[in-house]
């Protein structure tokens, strides 16, 4: 009887030990710990930033609602107009570095220095001059071929 209680035990502390040891190795290490712990501070840290600014936008719409629809009739023709300035003269702004660029990307394709895409141009170049010639050669041939229908139709004329 006691050999058995005493078989019980060693079999509970080696379990103990065994369970233990396997915690043990999977425990996280110091540089999974500081990185666990960064994330969590960062974390609530963010929270707390996100409701502060949630609360002072509202609190901040409670206060200054009743002075936004009084001076409305100022903002929104202000408003508009600012709009359609800026939105008016990015537009200009954006177009005219576009001119610029194709005009620089020009200015480099003709004095030979091959931009970007210009083997394209010139692929194309070369398709459109073989289509033409090739018209030509069919415009050349489908005219002495109405021509000749024309001399069998009328043989006087």
């Amino acid at each position: 009887m006691a050999d058995q209680s005493y078989r019980q035990q060693h079999a509970r502390g080696s379990n103990t030990r065994s369970f233990l040891h396997k915690l043990q190795e999977h425990s996280p290490n110091s540089t999974q710990l500081v990185g666990f712990m960064t994330l969590v501070i960062s974390g609530v840290i963010l929270l707390l930033l996100t409701g502060l600014t949630l609360t002072i936008t509202v609190l901040g719409l409670i206060f200054f609602t009743p002075l936004i629809l009084i001076s409305s009739p100022i903002w929104v023709p202000a408003g508009t107009i600012i709009f359609l300035v800026s939105a008016g003269f990015l537009s200009f702004l954006g177009f005219g570095i576009g001119v610029v660029a194709v005009i620089s990307w020009l200015y480099r394709y003709f004095r030979g220095f091959h931009p970007p895409g210009s083997d394209r141009v010139d692929y194309a170049r070369s398709r459109i001059a073989d289509t033409a010639s090739h018209m030509k050669d069919y415009a050349k041939e489908y005219g002495e071929y109405w021509q000749g229908k024309t001399k069998d139709a009328a043989p006087g004329a």
